[in-house]
């Protein structure tokens, strides 16, 4: 009964089930990251990315307004203000004057200063101090409050990457200095790869086997074992350091899988469309440029996705092949492990920059995907 037409078997049903799980792996730090990017220091600093849908509890410190604010009513000196301004209106639970002691009062309470006078802070935020003599010095006290606070979404970590100019500026050399490197590190070797898939597929020479076997040994090679042989021989030829030998490299270590999926997906091809070319008396050049190609098409897109995906999140070959001591060849990579360093603290900036630099390579493979599954199965069947 277990074969009857119709039915689906328990290994079915556990695969759709992998792949369910797969993509939500995947998914998940991808919208976390798109969600954190919208988030105030605040709030991811309180609470995950999966509960900013909802109210949050949040220990804020908030200075009230200077003393150069306070105004005389009758006797009294009063400076009145509201601590969640420029912040999304919440509900104070409780609150202190000191960090060893943030909860000694409840909203609506009023505590008395050490350096004279009172400050009732109320449920809304809003606050009022008083003294009998004049508020001094040129900060405002200091006000620790817990808080709930509902969920709060800006668009100022994007308006401080993409148009500010102490951000902005090296995020954009950062942008066209990764695609200066990106695009021809995928075309290069897809050109190159073609041909040489073409050649190890169709015509037959002395020595196409070996070569077969040769590709198939070189995509076991990591990249780091000839990083630094690499780039001596590059400072032996005279290319040194720059976007050259970035591409050189990039094509170097991506032509081997190329020439894999290519010559895979061409051998299986009709013979009698080419057998048939010939007849006519197509060339090779002719019958690889007319037919070979386009219909290589889902091969071809195929790698190039693999290939610009790497090339443009690549860090490691970026630092060992490119001079970015003036910040104009700094890959996006890059620029992100430099605002690491800089701005450690600022989790809302650097979600939103790792944003920016994931937008690209998620636009382009979701224009191609759809060619990803056909070249991957290239050769699998006749």
């Amino acid at each position: 009964m277990d074969n009857i037409a119709g039915t689906k078997s328990g290994l079915t049903w556990a695969v759709h089930l992998s792949v369910a799980f797969l993509v939500i792996l995947w998914l998940f730090p991808t919208v976390g990251l798109f969600v954190s990017s919208f988030r105030t220091a605040d709030q991811i600093a309180t609470s995950g990315w999966w509960k900013s849908m909802f109210p949050a509890e949040q220990n804020l410190v908030i200075r009230a307004a200077a003393p150069d604010t306070q105004v005389q009513q009758g006797d009294l000196y009063v400076i009145e203000g509201d601590l969640f301004e420029g912040r999304s209106a919440g509900t104070v639970s409780v609150w202190g004057i000191s960090s060893r002691a943030i909860a000694d009062y409840k909203a609506g309470d009023t505590a008395e200063l050490n350096k004279g006078g009172t400050i009732t802070v109320n449920p809304d935020g809003t606050y009022r101090m008083e003294n009998t003599e004049e508020f001094t010095g040129s900060r405002g006290q200091r006000v620790f409050i817990t808080a709930t606070t509902p969920p709060e979404f800006t668009t100022a970590n994007y308006e401080s990457m993409l148009l500010d100019p102490r951000n902005s500026e090296g995020m954009t050399k950062a942008f066209f200095s990764t695609l200066t490197v990106t695009i021809p590190s995928t075309v290069i070797p897809i050109v190159i790869a073609a041909f040489a898939a073409y050649a190890l597929a169709w015509m037959e020479f002395p020595g196409r086997a070996l070569l077969i076997a040769a590709v198939v040994g070189l995509l076991v090679v990591p990249l780091q074992l000839a990083l630094i042989p690499l780039l001596k021989f590059h400072n032996v030829i005279g290319i040194g350091k720059g976007y050259v030998g970035v591409w050189l490299a990039h094509t170097g270590f991506g032509l081997p899988l190329a020439i894999y999926l290519l010559r895979n997906y061409m051998v299986g091809l009709p013979r009698d469309i080419i057998e048939n070319a010939k007849v006519d008396g197509a060339t090779d050049f002719q019958i690889f440029v007319k037919i070979i190609l386009p219909l290589s098409f889902p091969a071809l897109a195929s790698f190039a996705i693999f290939q610009f995906l790497w090339t443009w999140n690549d860090l490691l070959v970026a630092m060992v092949f490119l001079v970015d001591s003036t910040g104009e060849t700094t890959v996006m990579t890059k620029q992100i492990v430099e605002l690491l360093g800089t701005r450690g603290g600022n989790w809302e900036i650097l979600a939103t920059a790792a944003f920016i630099s994931m937008a690209v390579p998620i636009a382009v493979f979701f224009a191609m995907q759809r060619y990803l599954v056909r070249g991957l199965l290239a050769g699998s069947v006749k």
